[in-house]
C-alpha cells in the first residue's frame, strides 16, 4: 500500500475524529485549530510540521514519526509519546497542556518545554540532557532514573526530583525552586 505525500499544506479547523487523516507523510505542513482527540495517527510521518491550537487528547501514536515538530497552544492530555517511532524524534512545546502524558525511555535531548503544564507526566528513564523547562508546571511529574544533565529547571515549578535516583550533573535550578530537589528528605525550608 502506497502512502500519500503532502508538502507545505495548511490544514485549518478540521476535526480528524470525524474525518480520518490520510495515512502518509506530512512535511512542512501547518495544522491550526484541528482536532485529533482520540484519532488514530499510527504510522503517520510528520516532519518539520507546526501544530497550533490543536487538540491531541488521547490520540493514538503507535509508530508515529515526529521529526522537528513544533506544538503551540495545544491540548495534549494522556498522550503516549513513548509509543512513537523513536528514530529522529524531536519536538518542542510552547504553551501546551501535556498532563498525564508519557515520554517513558525516550531520548529527547535539548527538547524545549515553554509555558506548559506537565502535571503527572512520566519522564521515567527519559534522556532529557539539556532540555529546557521554561516556566513549566511539573506538579507530580515523575522523574525516575532520568538523565537530566544540563537541563534547565530555573523557572520551572512544582517539581520533585530525587537527586539520588536521577542524573542531574550540571542541571540548572534557581534558589526559589531548589526545594523541588529536597522533597524526598522530608525537611522544612523557610
Amino acid at each position: 500500500m502506497n502512502k500519500e505525500y503532502f508538502e507545505g499544506e495548511e490544514y485549518k479547523g478540521t476535526n480528524y475524529t470525524e474525518i480520518k487523516l490520510p495515512k502518509g507523510e506530512y512535511e512542512n505542513c501547518t495544522f491550526s485549530h484541528c482536532i485529533f482527540a482520540n484519532a488514530d495517527l499510527s504510522g503517520i510521518t510528520f516532519s518539520e510540521c507546526v501544530f497550533d491550537q490543536c487538540d491531541f487528547s488521547m490520540a493514538i501514536l503507535n509508530g508515529t514519526f515526529l521529526k522537528e515538530i513544533q506544538f503551540k497552544n495545544c491540548k495534549m492530555l494522556g498522550l503516549h509519546f513513548d509509543y512513537c517511532n523513536p528514530f529522529l524524534i524531536a519536538f518542542s512545546f510552547d504553551n501546551c497542556v501535556l498532563n498525564f502524558s508519557s515520554f517513558f525511555r525516550l531520548k529527547i535531548k535539548s527538547t524545549s518545554f515553554k509555558d506548559s503544564k506537565l502535571e503527572e507526566v512520566d519522564f521515567s528513564e527519559t534522556n532529557l540532557t539539556k532540555a529546557r523547562f521554561l516556566n513549566c508546571d511539573l506538579n507530580r511529574a515523575v522523574f525516575d532514573n532520568s538523565i537530566l544533565e544540563g537541563a534547565d529547571f530555573r523557572t520551572a515549578f512544582n517539581f520533585s526530583i530525587n537527586p539520588e535516583n536521577n542524573h542531574i550533573n550540571k542541571a540548572k535550578f534557581s534558589t526559589q525552586n531548589i526545594t523541588g530537589l529536597l522533597h524526598n528528605y522530608n525537611i522544612s525550608i523557610d
